[in-house]
């Protein structure tokens, strides 16, 4: 363990002394082409887990030892918030006011905890992935006396907040080069010491997009396949940096309808305009519940957060789950992980990953949108690849529908799906309803699979 750690610390020492002797450290190489998303991310399911709420520890090892329910829940990528030393001064205890960029928090363990979480997870072939707070730090991080010119100044030449909210954190300058070799070192330590997967990049709207250009390159010359999420929506920072991104304009859509009244075909409007705002290899992380969010469960009640969750793992995208998601948590501390109600929640879950990760027409596939008697408040629409075809109906509404589905796409052979989607209220046992006639229980689901029609049927 100790000897991976000291092969990455010659190349940030270097570093790290260019920037203490002053020197005028020479601009990262830009990358001249967009990143290849590696192939693994195209399949992932990425599950967040808030340290704080996870497992009966705490901690690093209490996330080992629930890999193998995060296995057989379908999870494939293991999203750690932040992992640093927390900040003391000036702090509210958040995770993501780190002290040190280089450190472990202690309450959360070793750098030996680390290493065989890392090592369990790859065994399990899941991935890890570390979050990084990139433009700001607590106010007692050592790089506050140490390289002030990190940090962005008011007129009077004293240290400020990135925003006026946000008054327990330090706001970084990116204006200075010896701040973006800094942090580019940052992320390759980690890379390198630890052999994690990559990052999700917080705030990265807030930062450069140059930088990330510059640090991405710089890290995949480390670990190639590596992923590099980013917390935001920008267009230019998926051209030019990142994998993935967040939905977020989905995230509101969904909020949107199942709260403000909007039309179900207001998510179809949304996504339409993401596919010709985005370049052709944009791919977006879709989220429904996250930390910054109220509990889908609060928001929508349950069979409703359900809903959400089925039109977010029939899309394309790169599904998130936060912890409890699977179980109905509605922020109860600690989570209730054990109970009837949630492993039928956690069941839903795990079937409708398994039939994700089963059928490439739910992860990448053609969307074909189909109108209905009901766009108010019933979603219809095809998915189609790999010699499959899946429909799908979502009840976005707390109210049963009946409608009729377009027939462009040809209702014959359809047969329901075998999940056991019966419970909170999806696909009703005794309906008799099959395409082009539907109905559905309020926050109903439907899902509907055939073989591809070939050319001349």
């Amino acid at each position: 363990m100790m000897k991976r750690i000291k092969a990455a610390l010659p190349a940030l020492a270097a570093g790290l002394s260019l920037i203490a002797a002053g020197s005028q450290a020479a601009p990262l190489a830009a990358s001249q082409a967009p990143p290849v998303t590696p192939a693994w991310v195209r399949q992932a399911v990425v599950y967040e887990v808030n340290f704080g709420v996870f497992s009966p520890t705490g901690d690093l090892r209490g996330v080992e030892a629930r890999l193998p329910d995060l296995q057989r829940l379908g999870v494939t990528t293991v999203w750690l918030m932040p992992i640093n030393p927390v900040g003391k001064v000036k702090s509210i205890g958040s995770p993501y006011c780190v002290r040190d960029y280089f450190g472990i928090n202690p309450k959360l363990g070793t750098s030996e905890d680390l290493h065989h979480l890392v090592r369990a997870a790859h065994a399990r072939h899941m991935k890890v992935i570390l979050d990084i707070v990139a433009n700001h730090t607590a106010w007692d991080n050592s790089l506050i006396t140490s390289h002030p010119e990190f940090y962005k100044h008011d007129a009077l030449g004293n240290i400020i907040s990135p925003n006026a909210d946000w008054k327990d954190v330090a706001g970084l300058d990116y204006k200075s080069p010896g701040l973006r070799l800094y942090m580019a070192g940052v992320l390759k330590y980690w890379l390198r010491a630890f052999d994690v997967d990559g990052f999700r990049c917080d705030s990265a709207g807030l930062v450069p997009t140059a930088f990330w250009e510059t640090a991405s390159a710089e890290a995949r010359k480390v670990k190639p396949d590596m992923l590099m999420l980013a917390e935001g929506d920008d267009k230019d920072l998926q051209d030019r940096a990142f994998d993935l991104d967040y939905d977020w304009r989905l995230l509101g859509g969904i909020y949107a309808v199942m709260t403000g009244g909007a039309p179900a075909t207001h998510i179809q409007e949304i996504l339409a305009e993401e596919r010709t705002g985005y370049a052709g290899r944009a791919l977006h992380m879709q989220i429904s519940d996250d930390h910054d969010e109220r509990r889908a469960t609060v928001k929508y009640g349950r069979r409703g957060a359900l809903a959400a969750s089925a039109l977010m793992l029939t899309l394309d995208g790169v599904p998130l789950l936060y912890n409890g998601m699977e179980v109905g948590d509605t922020g109860e501390k600690p989570i209730v992980w054990e109970g009837a109600r949630q492993a039928k929640t956690f069941r839903f879950y795990q079937q409708m990953l398994a039939l994700r990760r089963a059928h490439p027409a739910l992860q990448q596939g053609v969307t074909q949108w189909l109108t209905n008697t009901d766009p108010a408040h019933l979603l219809t629409y095809v998915r189609r690849g790999g010699g499959e075809e899946f429909l799908v109906a979502i009840n976005l509404s707390s109210k049963p529908v009946a409608a009729t589905v377009d027939k462009t796409a040809g209702m014959q052979g359809w047969r329901d799906v075998p999940p056991a989607l019966e419970m909170h209220g999806a696909s009703p046992k005794g309906s008799g309803s099959a395409p082009p006639a539907l109905s559905l229980e309020g926050y109903g689901i439907r899902l509907f699979q055939r073989q591809a029609p070939t050319a001349g049927r």
